[in-house]
């Protein structure tokens, strides 16, 4: 993905809810337009993060695959 990043947060090895929760408090660290790369190796990452973008009204950038780990890519929108 052709995206600059501003944080990079590595959950690898953590289980559901604790992406989804770390992105939430880390979004809030990070200003508005800013974004972040989430690192994670939980399959489950994909439609949570899908989803907590869409309530959240944050920016969904894109997710890929390196072999275990998901890279999700998300703006903060508000």
């Amino acid at each position: 993905m052709d995206v600059v990043v501003d944080r990079v947060l590595d959950c690898t090895g953590q289980a559901c809810p604790l992406p989804v929760v770390n992105t939430a408090r880390t979004m809030k660290t990070i200003e508005v337009g800013q974004v972040i790369e989430l690192l994670a190796t939980d399959p489950g990452v994909e439609p949570d993060m899908k989803a907590w973008s869409s309530r959240t009204k944050n920016t969904l950038l894109g997710i890929e695959r390196d072999g275990d780990v998901y890279h999700v890519f998300l703006r903060r929108a508000r």
